[in-house]
């Protein structure tokens, strides 16, 4: 977990904490697991929740001292920043935001491919999962799941295929997104 964790989030002691926080969560929450999935795939689960409540709040969080280099007082870092009339100095200037439309079609992606997911048999969808977004072995799927080997590599090959098959027909064309 803890190896998952840290390359995630690229912060070793970060990843300690969500760790740490993902373990009493599990023993918190121990009534609320269904055994629906094993326990590791449960916890893992909880896991990687836990790293992208992470990530999206790092990327609303900017640190102050982001904006100052080694020893520099914060109002040195920015005067540096801004000209004697209060705009932005041109080397520091913000760049400009990507295009709105691009990350509306990134959401629209999003929201295709989770309807073609959930158009998958559960147990498939819940092996390309475990292997695509929990980054687990094929051997850890197949003992958590109780398969064999090559039924999981069957189930993937099949979860691929479907997913393909849909997002071509959902999503992709031969001009490019069939929803632009």
């Amino acid at each position: 977990m803890l190896r998952f964790a840290t390359l995630q989030l690229r912060d070793p002691h970060l990843a300690e904490d969500m760790v740490q926080d993902t373990m009493l969560t599990a023993l918190n929450k121990a009534d609320q697991f269904a055994g629906r999935a094993s326990v590791k795939t449960w916890v893992f689960t909880i896991l990687r929740n836990n790293i992208i409540d992470a990530i999206k709040l790092r990327a609303r969080t900017v640190s102050a001292s982001a904006y100052t280099a080694e020893g520099e007082s914060l109002d040195a870092a920015f005067d540096t920043l801004f000209k004697d009339n209060a705009h932005w100095s041109p080397a520091t200037r913000p760049v400009a935001w990507g295009d709105p439309e691009d990350a509306l079609q990134d959401q629209q992606f999003w929201t295709v491919f989770e309807a073609c997911m959930a158009h998958l048999p559960t147990n498939t969808a819940r092996v390309f999962m475990m292997r695509e977004v929990l980054e687990l072995s094929s051997r850890e799927i197949c003992e958590d799941l109780s398969i064999s080997m090559s039924n999981c590599h069957v189930i993937l090959h099949r979860a691929r295929n479907a997913l393909r098959t849909c997002l071509q027909g959902n999503w992709f064309t031969a001009s490019g997104c069939a929803t632009c």
